[in-house]
């Protein structure tokens, strides 16, 4: 493509709205685009790997007689690199707003890289003993310092890139690209599985994932070295960005939480927390698990484009208000479907989720780049968006254990969707309808 979209929906060269609101000169070309998006899906592949062969890495680097005092511990740890993410977010959206979006962008996924192969690499507990747990903590805080960054600061690289007419579509590319970080996972998991033993996979398989990392990263160093400023960096704020939007927009970075929680709590429940569910519940081959959650994700992956585009003809409102009220009635049945169910009932139930996230999802990165100003945009972007991810979305696979093997309570993790869905719904009700609008 060597043209861009324009408002009235021609292919022409220019027509983009700059972070300003004015039109900008430059073409919107699929290698700026692949830039935005593709560091989003190391940064996700890379977490989803991780939660994927979160039983693996139970028994690699958290021995005990109890498996579920095994499982707790790693999946504790990976609540802990959520939990690191509103950190990132402040790093990153600092340096995005007075040193410039790609600056950040860079940064980011050079960190994601470094750690990402690191854990690939790393010793077990068997070779190094407590030390083997404590530097894979270590290099998960990285990663979580690292995605607080990533997701926000390439959502708004697209947007401020974006035509006012197709910017809900363009920007949910960096949906699309986290997305296909987890679908990649998913497939590159169930591909090791499929491929080798059950004890290879325990004694050196699960480091597959994980050293195939440095090829996505640098590619997305290479993709990006070559991209320009999409933005003034806020160089002449006299507060810090993160201070100064909290005075400016602190309605909605309370109003993205919100937004967020539902995001967070969904995704890494239906597509990460899941694979291990139908383990334990259903007593579903991993191999199996692995197989359904990829076609679920092909489906996420495929549909999060077509909502967003939605969202650019009928509304961002109306499109999430329906997903988020369809969450709500459809999370009991849907999970009674996966309760036990056969092979098909538990696709078909994990796909009907892909489904109504995927309608939730798209047009999430525009709704939030539309609620920000643009000189504090990364900071307030970023804060809201990591907080909600790192309290909700990362503590969602160590409660959703919970409830199953302690509580005895199969259903308890539908009930928790339907208490987010419920606030997040609320939250969407009150947003200011703004596709086709300039940006603040």
């Amino acid at each position: 493509m060597t043209g861009a979209i324009t408002a009235d929906g021609a292919l022409e060269q220019g027509g983009r709205e700059a972070a300003d609101g004015a039109p900008s000169a430059n073409p919107v070309s699929p290698r700026v685009i692949l830039a935005g998006a593709l560091g989003n899906t190391l940064e996700w592949y890379d977490f989803a790997a991780y939660g994927f062969f979160a039983t693996t890495f139970a028994r690699n680097f958290f021995p005990t007689s109890d498996a579920f005092v095994g499982l707790i511990s790693a999946f504790g740890i990976f609540a802990a690199s959520f939990l690191m993410r509103p950190l990132g977010g402040i790093i990153f959206g600092h340096v995005g707003d007075r040193y410039g979006r790609r600056r950040a962008l860079l940064l980011s996924v050079g960190l994601m890289c470094v750690s990402t192969v690191a854990i690939g690499l790393l010793p077990t507990y068997a070779t190094l003993g407590v030390f083997a747990p404590c530097l894979l903590l270590l290099l998960r805080l990285l990663q979580g310092v690292s995605i607080g960054g990533e997701y926000t600061t390439s959502a708004i690289f697209l947007a401020e890139i974006s035509p006012l007419r197709w910017r809900g579509f363009i920007t949910s590319f960096s949906a699309m690209g986290a997305t296909g970080g987890i679908l990649l996972g998913s497939a590159v998991g169930a591909a090791t599985a499929s491929v080798i033993s059950q004890e290879a996979l325990v004694a050196w398989g699960w480091r597959v994932p994980f050293l195939l990392g440095i090829v996505l990263g640098l590619a997305t160093l290479v993709l990006r070295q070559g991209t320009q400023e999409t933005a003034k960096p806020a160089g002449d704020l006299r507060e810090a960005p993160l201070v100064q939007a909290f005075l400016s927009d602190g309605a909605n970075i309370a109003r993205s939480i919100a937004l967020n929680a539902m995001l967070g709590v969904g995704f890494y429940m239906l597509f990460v927390y899941l694979t291990t569910y139908m383990q334990q519940v259903d007593h579903l081959q991993s191999r199996i698990a692995l197989q359904i959650n990829t076609v679920s994700m092909v489906v996420l992956v495929l549909l999060c484009p077509v909502f967003a585009a939605l969202s650019d003809v009928v509304g961002r409102k109306i499109v999430m208000v329906g997903s988020l009220a369809a969450l709500m009635l459809a999370s009991w049945p849907l999970f009674r479907m996966l309760d036990g169910g056969t092979e098909g009932q538990v696709l078909a139930a994990q796909v009907m989720f892909a489904v109504l996230m995927a309608a939730y999802m798209g047009p999430m990165p525009a709704v939030l780049v539309e609620m920000f100003k643009a000189q504090t945009r990364c900071s307030a972007m970023s804060v809201g968006y990591n907080l909600a991810l790192g309290v909700a979305g990362g503590t969602v696979p160590m409660i959703s254990v919970y409830l199953v093997s302690r509580l005895h309570d199969d259903m308890g993790p539908a009930i928790y969707m339907i208490v987010v869905a419920g606030i997040s719904l609320i939250a969407a009700l009150t947003l200011t309808e703004r596709a086709r609008r300039p940006l603040p």
